[in-house]
């Protein structure tokens, strides 16, 4: 599954890069993120509590930046392992354009489930990675300040 979004920030194309190269931004943004360590300049590890449909989990696991261009765009890479509830797999490409008014952020982010988590039905689990991904991105926009363009719209891979 695929969803896509776009965000206009008021911040510069610099202050947005450094907010999402952040580990304290990048856990007060990723909705449950319990615990966000920084093990390398492109390597984290996390725990995430989360909820899909009936089955919560808590999440071990790695989050790795890849095709890094400061400060333009990244691949943000993560896997976690919930124990019973099953793995969740994804990656997001985020892209940073400046603007005369701040920054146009847009992303492209996918993922993969297994275990009891896949079994919820594809529709169950489009609307909660788009209510992830879009939180994670308002919760962004609200520090940074900023709006969103456009929300949501997926695709099939």
């Amino acid at each position: 599954m695929e969803i896509v979004g776009e965000y206009n920030l008021s911040a510069d194309r610099a202050t947005v890069w450094r907010a999402l190269n952040d580990p304290e931004v990048l856990r007060t943004c990723i909705p449950g993120c319990e615990e966000l360590e920084r093990l390398s300049e492109t390597e984290f590890t996390a725990q995430v509590k989360s909820r899909v449909g009936p089955v919560s989990a808590n999440f071990a696991g790695r989050v790795i930046l890849e095709d890094v261009m400061a400060p333009k765009s990244y691949t943000l890479r993560g896997e976690g392992e919930g124990g019973v509830a099953g793995f969740a797999k994804g990656q997001a490409a985020v892209w940073l354009e400046e603007t005369p008014s701040g920054t146009i952020l847009r992303y492209d982010a996918k993922a993969q489930v297994g275990g009891k988590l896949a079994q919820l039905g594809s529709r169950v689990l489009k609307g909660t990675v788009r209510k992830l991904a879009t939180r994670f991105f308002d919760n962004l926009a609200e520090l940074l300040g900023g709006s969103a363009v456009v929300r949501g719209d997926e695709a099939d891979p």
